[in-house]
């Protein structure tokens, strides 16, 4: 009997310790695939740094299927969570969910991909989408000037992301602001005439489609004449639109490798830019976005105020959602040693 007041001191002690632990609550995060290892490092980081912060998480891959994305996040609305952080996979069709969630006080932040006709977006955190189809053009320009210097106009082909993600459209945009003066101008060609992104984009992501449509676009159009460059959104396209350029002899004899951009610095990229074959990528930093995720959560839940740095830009059609935009950095064979080995990104034995 004389333990008795000690051990309900002590129960009551853990008792109070596990509120303590589980007190920073539970976020639920919601990725488009694991068919990316972009998405995979996305994940990684975020349940890392969130488990840092003393929170719990329930990540979820949907593997591109709608109606699988829309289960997962509803799963999660019925278990609890404290928050939602979704990378939509199309994002008109979340509006529903999103209601669910609001009625359940649980708080909403798009991921790198906007989340569109929803007022129950809290925040976006994301990178400079316009400035990373910028970087694209700019990388493709300096590479035609670099590899192809007595060739004018040049031919160039343009491939868009998927049209049910609004980055798609951002880094189109970015990319045509550099590129249309100089088709205006004479200095670049389309010999297939395809352009706009409801024309030139690629559902899904998938590097298959873009593979298919670059060996119909060099049947169709490049019989008596070279394509110099192709404008490519993502690695994944990347990656299939040279199978398509090397298969038809690119890349051997003289005939040089196209210039080809990309996104994502992908493993299979870095080291094709390093063989020569793709020109260059966009690299994100995937560890920073889920810093500043993991800041924005912080913030809400202890009743402060999120980091932003933009209030005008993102428009989902029904709200501006107040985002954090991260800056994308252009990689090439001149710089990918500093920026992607020497921030500890990848590690040599990774890519050679």
């Amino acid at each position: 009997m004389t333990f008795k007041p000690f051990a309900i001191a002590m129960a009551m002690c853990a008792s109070a310790f596990a509120f303590e632990a589980a007190a920073e609550g539970t976020v639920g995060i919601s990725m488009p695939t694991k068919s990316s290892a972009r998405w995979i490092s996305d994940g990684n980081s975020m349940v890392e740094q969130f488990t840092a912060a003393g929170y719990d998480t329930d990540l979820q891959y949907a593997e591109d299927d709608i109606p699988n994305q829309l289960a997962q996040i509803e799963n999660m609305i019925t278990k609890g969570v404290n928050v939602l952080v979704i990378a939509a996979i199309d994002g008109t069709t979340l509006s529903n969910a999103l209601e669910n969630a609001a009625a359940a006080d649980i708080k909403v932040i798009a991921y790198d991909r906007l989340i569109r006709d929803s007022g129950n977006v809290d925040y976006y955190a994301t990178f400079d989408n316009f400035k990373v189809g910028v970087q694209q053009a700019t990388s493709l320009v300096n590479g035609l000037k670099e590899r192809f210097p007595d060739v004018k106009p040049w031919n160039v082909e343009l491939f868009g992301g998927s049209p049910d993600d609004n980055n798609a459209y951002f880094f189109y945009d970015g990319a045509m602001s550099v590129l249309q003066p100089m088709i205006d101008a004479g200095d670049i060609a389309i010999p297939s005439g395809q352009m706009g992104i409801d024309t030139v984009g690629t559902l899904r992501w998938d590097g298959a489609v873009a593979q298919s449509r670059m060996d119909n676009l060099l049947s169709a159009n490049y019989t008596d004449k070279q394509v110099q460059g192709v404008l490519s959104p993502y690695d994944g396209l990347s990656i299939g639109i040279l199978s398509s350029l090397k298969g038809v002899g690119y890349g051997s004899g003289d005939l040089k490798m196209p210039i080809v951009s990309g996104q994502d610095a992908e493993v299979p990229s870095v080291k094709s830019i390093l063989a020569g074959e793709q020109y260059s990528t966009v690299f994100k930093d995937t560890r920073e976005l889920a810093r500043v995720t993991v800041g924005m959560v912080d913030a809400m839940l202890k009743g402060g105020e999120p980091e932003i740095n933009d209030t005008t830009t993102y428009d989902n059609g029904v709200k501006v959602v107040p985002s954090y935009l991260l800056e994308p950095v252009s990689v090439d064979a001149t710089n990918w040693e500093e920026i992607l080995i020497g921030s500890g990104y990848y590690t040599k034995d990774q890519i050679q």
